[in-house]
């Protein structure tokens, strides 16, 4: 049975300190999960492109991303 990775979260905000004991079964199937995307090759050359692309952008600007996806504020 496959657990939701949101299952990890939830059982770390109510076991607290806990958590290490808790929530092995929730950790497990949060590192199953994560384990199968950074061994998909389609999902690795998405993640190269998108970064291959915010690099070039950041490079012709000067800007990082986080900066050029803020609004800027408008004048009155």
């Amino acid at each position: 049975m496959a657990l939701d990775p949101a299952d990890f979260t939830k059982c770390c905000k109510n076991s607290g300190v806990l958590m290490v004991v808790k929530c092995r079964k929730e950790n497990s199937a949060l590192k199953e999960c994560l384990t199968a995307y950074y061994n998909d090759p389609a999902f690795y050359e998405e993640c190269k492109m998108e970064y291959l692309k915010e690099r070039e952008e950041f490079r012709k600007t000067g800007i990082p991303a986080k900066k050029r996806l803020q609004k800027l504020p408008t004048s009155m």
